[in-house]
């Protein structure tokens, strides 16, 4: 009779232990239960436009006056993210990207035998040759430069770096590529208006050029009308002459 006892606390222990078990699961579900969100995953605010909606307009890097100075040591380390992809010594094989090699101011489809996607055959007829501008546009976002391309890489979104990357690839074979000249119209600040400046200003004989303010009303001498002198009657001879004393 007590090893028949004993073996049921046991097995009622055993049992307890389980209904304890499922017990706590359903109190804590009820506890701490948590809603689906509608949308899964976390939304980045990342625009591609301003968020007044007017499209952010950069100017184009001035390539006549930052490759001159770039950082080719550091352009040279920008380029280990790209090995894996692509060779850059001359007559070097294709990888899964095309060999680099005088790829500044080379024809788009530069590296015979790569099977470029049809994105970028396509690309050629818009843009045939890998100038600074397009390089640095492809370089920031490849697949929104060239959509469809097959290059993963995300982009290299800092404007030093890339400038750097491309002076050092303009030294892989492609040192006959001129470089243009300093562009005053990209230099930071510069506002292209597309209209000529007018020189909003009134004078008059004797005064100095006073600006006007547009809406705002003129006062002063210089308010008052111009008088040509021809207009102006001489005075009377006996004006002058001194009173009878």
């Amino acid at each position: 009779m007590s090893g028949d006892l004993k073996w049921n606390k046991i097995f009622g222990a055993g049992l307890g232990t389980a209904l304890a078990i499922l017990l706590v699961q359903q109190v804590s579900g009820a506890i701490y239960a948590t809603e689906t969100p509608e949308k899964m995953g976390y939304f980045v605010n990342a625009p591609e436009e301003a968020e007044g909606g007017a499209a952010e307009v950069e100017l184009a890097p001035d390539w006549g006056t930052l490759i001159p100075v770039a950082d080719l040591a550091a352009g040279e380390a920008a380029f280990a993210r790209c090995q894996a992809c692509h060779t850059i010594n001359a007559g070097g094989p294709n990888g899964i990207g095309p060999n680099l090699y005088g790829v500044v101011g080379g024809p788009v489809l530069h590296a015979a035998g790569f099977a470029y996607s049809d994105a970028m055959i396509a690309h050629k007829d818009e843009a045939p040759i890998w100038g600074f501008d397009e390089l640095d546009q492809f370089i920031t976002a490849p697949n929104r430069y060239v959509n469809g391309t097959k290059m993963s890489f995300a982009g290299l979104r800092d404007t030093t770096a890339r400038t750097n990357l491309i002076a050092w690839l303009r030294t892989q074979g492609s040192a006959a590529y001129p470089v243009p000249a300093p562009d005053p119209a990209r230099q930071p600040g510069a506002v292209e208006t597309g209209e000529p400046a007018i020189d909003d200003t009134r004078t008059l004989e004797g005064t100095p050029d006073v600006p006007a303010s547009p809406g705002a009303p003129v006062t002063g001498i210089a308010g008052q009308p111009r008088v040509q002198t021809s207009d102006v009657a001489p005075p009377a001879a006996d004006s002058l002459a001194p009173p009878n004393t």
